[in-house]
């Protein structure tokens, strides 16, 4: 038998780590933190010295998770509004923007539900770019376990996690997701030219603590829907309940 390469080794350790993050996730979903490497390692079927090899305990996985997920987190806000249109024409776009959604083009149930999510995606866009947005992402948090997960451990100020551990990921967070959707917030406030009776808009933390709760809210009504698989159709009903 041939030699695996370096390159082949390499190749073999990352799809494994994704593999355990992704069960991690999966479990972490329904156990919090009283998850352990052997359910990980059940839902990942592994044997559990394998998982143990890459994460001897669960702040290491909960961590690297994190931080894997940070990596795509910013996705659904790129061109949320350019969706809809792309979508009803069957055509993934070019660039690839929807991360684990462009996956939904390389089979006959991946089809259907591209085509449930252009649906949903067009009907929030009539009600404006959050509405959009949070579709988008309720969409991608059914697909993706640990983007659902990073979301909501930063809404608890990621406390799971030692101080030294948690602050750079918050401040990592509040630049790549919140920042870009104050800016959303923002903008579509102008546009809309409305006024917030009685609340000054100019304040810096107002816009700020807007997208925190909007974000707390999204992640909160998704979770019974996301717990029964149901986060896909249901994605745009979260939405109207929430008035985005």
């Amino acid at each position: 038998m041939t030699p695996r390469t370096k390159e082949q080794n390499e190749e073999i350790r990352l799809r494994r780590l994704a593999q355990i993050r992704k069960a991690a996730a999966d479990v972490f979903l329904n156990k919090g933190p009283l998850l352990e490497i052997r359910d990980v390692a059940a839902q990942a079927e592994l044997g559990y010295g394998t998982v143990y090899h890459y994460y001897s305990n669960k702040g290491d996985l909960l961590h690297d998770l994190l931080w894997d997920a940070l990596e795509r987190a910013g996705r659904w806000l790129e061109a949320p509004l350019e969706v809809p249109s792309a979508l009803a024409s069957g055509q993934a776009p070019a660039d690839g923007h929807w991360g684990y959604a462009a996956e939904a083009f390389t089979g006959n149930s991946a089809d259907a539900d591209s085509r449930s999510e252009s649906r949903q995606t067009a009907a929030a866009a009539k009600l404006g770019p959050t509405a959009a947005a949070g579709v988008r992402l309720m969409q991608l948090w059914a697909d993706d376990h640990a983007l659902y997960l990073l979301h909501k451990l930063a809404g608890e100020s990621f406390s799971w996690l030692p101080e030294a551990r948690s602050a750079p990921l918050a401040a990592a967070f509040r630049r790549e997701v919140l920042t870009p959707l104050v800016v959303l917030l923002e903008n579509e406030h102008a546009a809309d030219g409305a006024a917030a009776s009685g609340v000054n808009t100019a304040e810096p933390p107002y816009w700020l603590q807007c997208a925190e709760m909007l974000l707390a809210a999204l992640v909160g009504c998704a979770s019974l829907s996301l717990r029964r698989g149901k986060l896909h159709e249901e994605a745009m009903d979260i939405a109207r309940f929430l008035k985005l």
